[in-house]
């Protein structure tokens, strides 16, 4: 068995061609703003991954989404996380779409058809704001919905063709519950500025965009029963546990790299190939357990659970990761070029994504130990 070789068969399977396309260029030129990854991950069909088979998509359940990240991330970090953005909205439709009489079937169409790319205005990126704590607020008045606010960072901010957003909308009694909206990006009122100033994760076009009174038709608008500061439903259930499954197996594509420069370099000892790889293939298992689970049963607190706990693990050990092979590439490595460097900073990324390590901790504490319902972690 190779390194990597069910991640990268399933990715030649799922999207040909863009393996091939990231490998014929070196690891910097994926890492720029305004690369041409994403052309290269819209030629492969990448927007279609999660579109179910009916509406024209590849129908790529989670473990099979699970190894294309990870394999995406072991060429290209930046895409990597920037796609899992786009796969995290596109899942929440398809969950929505198979719960409801509406037009979302015809939206997921036209992603497969016109290769639409998705960006996500859900809130994150501060630490402690969880995700369901939105930034974006919404005007009412009768029928009509206007949208205001900023997010930060967010990405695909250039190159999105619509963004979702959550926000607290008012039901009838007055309680501020989650609202989503899918805004194309040519909508009036809708701007990006740039934000983004690290070198780290560049290609992600993770900058602002600013929500100036954007209207939001009535068909492009999802209600969920979750009240800001409440409970998860079931279709939140479902998006978080896609959004922490395939962003930490991008977080962990882009250690397997650096694993795969330990292996592939004449002198490091065996202790530390093998200590290198034990903790990326652990980590890999404990995400295939996840999307096994999440497979043959329906996604609930149990699954989330096992999302949170596989993400913070798979991130503990990926710091193990990085000490062992930047130590054992050495010096000389480190400073000679720029990809060891590289990869070391973007991997810390990780925690940066919510939710935070103390409120984790406090869920899966009440959830396992008093037999608690999920909070919503931040």
């Amino acid at each position: 068995m190779h390194f990597l070789e069910y991640e990268r068969a399933a990715l030649a399977d799922l999207l040909p061609g863009l393996d091939d396309a990231l490998t014929g260029a070196p690891l910097p030129t994926w890492e720029t703003p305004g690369n041409p990854g994403l052309d290269h991950f819209r030629a492969a069909g990448g927007p279609g991954l999660l579109v179910p088979a009916e509406h024209g998509g590849k129908g790529a359940d989670l473990l099979a989404a699970v190894r294309v990240q990870r394999a995406v991330g072991s060429r290209s970090p930046s895409l990597a996380i920037a796609t899992t953005m786009h796969h995290f909205s596109v899942a929440s439709l398809v969950e929505t779409a198979a719960r409801s009489s509406g037009m979302e079937w015809m939206l997921l169409a036209a992603i497969v058809k016109e290769n639409l790319l998705l960006a996500s205005g859900f809130a994150e990126g501060r630490t402690g704001q969880g995700i369901l704590n939105p930034a974006i607020t919404a005007r009412v008045e009768g029928d009509k919905v206007w949208l205001n606010g900023v997010k930060k960072p967010c990405s695909l901010a250039w190159s999105m063709d619509l963004l979702t957003a959550s926000f607290p909308f008012p039901d009838e009694d007055g309680t501020a519950r989650l609202a989503v909206a899918v805004v194309p990006a040519k909508t009036p009122g809708l701007s990006v500025r740039p934000f983004w100033k690290s070198p780290v994760l560049a290609g992600t076009e993770s900058d602002e965009v600013v929500l100036e009174d954007v209207e939001v038709p009535g068909d492009l608008l999802v209600r969920t029963d979750v009240s800001v500061d409440g409970e998860l439903d079931h279709l939140n259930t479902v998006g978080f546990v896609w959004f922490e499954a395939l962003m930490t197996a991008s977080y962990l594509g882009a250690a397997s790299a650096l694993v795969e420069r330990t292996l592939a370099r004449p002198g490091v000892p065996a202790a530390a190939r093998a200590q290198a790889v034990t903790a990326v293939e652990s980590a890999a298992l404990m995400l295939r357990g996840l999307a096994a689970r999440a497979s043959d049963a329906p996604i609930d607190d149990e699954v989330l659970a096992q999302a949170l706990v596989s993400r913070y693990t798979t991130q503990d050990l990926i710091g193990r990761v990085l000490d062992v092979c930047v130590e054992a590439l050495g010096g000389m490595a480190f400073v000679s070029g720029d990809d060891i460097a590289y990869l070391n900073s973007a991997c810390r990324a990780l925690a940066f994504h919510p939710p935070s390590r103390s409120r984790m901790h406090e869920a899966l504490a009440g959830y396992f130990g008093a037999g608690e319902s999920l909070r919503i972690p931040a």
